[in-house]
């Protein structure tokens, strides 16, 4: 579809999905999901001040000035996003990966931003919905955008490098997560290399943490096969920024060791983009963690650790490895799919290797496991609330972790 008529010599586009949320003269796009359909709220939108609703459901039309029939708005708002990428043209940097691609795409920001004029992915809007509209928040007065990628399935890192179209591209890791939707570990790199097989095709820059072979191997693969003028030679990476996990950098608001590779790919992505060590690392101690990741809380009573948006096996181990305190309130990890039970009761296991005074595993998945020590396990957040009312944990130093759906976040003011 020509979307010319949207995006020529305009310096920006005001786009909403959200019709109680109309700015005015925006592009209102009728989204559909499983418990509601955008069309019934077109007419809305144009009558609070939208200039324009793309529908996809004819009987919705009112008339040709105010709204466009497409066949699917969700490709149609992909598509205008790729479009008006497209039209600006300015480099952008895609980041995705099992642990961490968060952090370091906010270490990577209060780096970057120091130098640019940054357009970069806010809160977690990094799926077939929120990749577009952050690209079409782009305007003529960017010179650099940092856009993060989710994915839970096999196409999902290609359909989101296809609408971004990124220049350059950075893979934390790869891990154990979201079994259930890739079927394997295999399945979670095939996926992830999908913003290789793109930066590999059209000629763009990697940068990689070459302590991880599970990454190096990812690339030169991605050479090989999609890419027939980025040859291997005598094991070289061709179009490779190479950085090291190196040690944690000092006095950063961060908690655990385990962030010096998010803090090392932020500062050697920013090292390549123009800003010196010394700048960015302040950048870094300056940034404090929100949105219950790695934040450290003194409350009243305790300290602790609140990482409670995401968990899978691989950020499980690598926050026990690190976690020096005495006690560990875990909820589970979800979408593992066939591997769950095992990987819940290998982390159980774990545990047991340990010494900690006080354990709380919420969740039905925890619920399963055994243990050579009697835990305390909780079917849900609200269980827990209950307990420690009653019988309240006090000077403790405590790890909260477990996937956003338990909602562990909800036990802080009971801590």
């Amino acid at each position: 579809m020509d979307w010319s008529f949207l995006i020529n010599n305009k310096q920006s586009l005001s786009v909403s999905t959200d019709s109680r949320d109309i700015p005015a003269g925006c592009i209102f796009f009728a989204l559909k999901g499983e418990t509601f359909n955008g069309n019934q709220f077109a007419a809305q939108a144009i009558a609070k001040g939208a200039a324009l609703a793309i529908i996809d459901e004819p009987e919705f039309k009112a008339d040709d000035e105010h709204y466009m029939l497409v066949d699917n708005c969700l490709v149609a708002l992909q598509e205008l996003a790729r479009e008006w990428r497209r039209e600006l043209g300015i480099p952008v940097i895609g980041i995705t990966g099992t642990n961490g691609k968060t952090t370091t795409k906010e270490l990577l920001a209060a780096v970057l931003k120091t130098k640019y004029n940054l357009l970069y992915t806010q809160g977690n809007l990094n799926n077939s919905i929120g990749v577009p509209l952050t690209v079409l928040k782009m305007t003529r007065e960017h010179n650099l955008a940092l856009i993060e990628m989710g994915a839970s399935h096999p196409g999902d890192i290609t359909e989101l490098v296809n609408i971004c179209e990124p220049n350059y591209g950075l893979i934390t890791n790869v891990g154990k997560a979201h079994l259930l939707g890739f079927g394997s570990f295999e399945g979670v790199m095939n996926t992830k290399r999908e913003l290789y097989d793109f930066l590999a095709k059209h000629d763009g820059q990697v940068f990689i943490n070459s302590d991880n072979p599970h990454l190096i191997n990812m690339w030169a693969r991605a050479c090989e096969e999609t890419n027939e003028q980025l040859p291997m030679t005598r094991g070289e990476l061709p179009a490779a920024i190479l950085y090291h996990t190196g040690e944690m950098l000092q006095d950063t608001h961060l908690v655990g060791d385990y962030n010096s590779e998010n803090v090392q790919a932020a500062l050697c992505v920013g090292e390549y983009m123009g800003i010196g060590r010394e700048q960015g690392e302040k950048a870094i101690r300056a940034y404090i963690p929100q949105n219950n990741r790695s934040q450290l809380l003194d409350t009243q009573h305790n300290t602790v650790i609140v990482d409670a948006y995401n968990a899978n096996v691989t950020s499980m181990n690598a926050a026990l490895s690190a976690f020096r305190g005495d006690t560990l309130i875990l909820g589970d990890m979800r979408e593992l799919g066939e591997y769950s039970a095992s990987e819940h009761q290998a982390l159980v296991d774990l545990i047991a290797t340990k010494s900690f005074k006080h354990v709380y595993l919420v969740g039905t998945e925890f619920g399963k496991t055994t243990a050579p020590v009697e835990y305390q396990r909780f079917e849900n957040v609200e269980a827990l609330k209950e307990h420690l009312a009653k019988s309240p944990l006090i000077g403790c130093h405590i790890l909260l972790k477990g996937s956003h759906g338990i909602h562990l976040e909800k036990l802080i003011e009971n801590l």
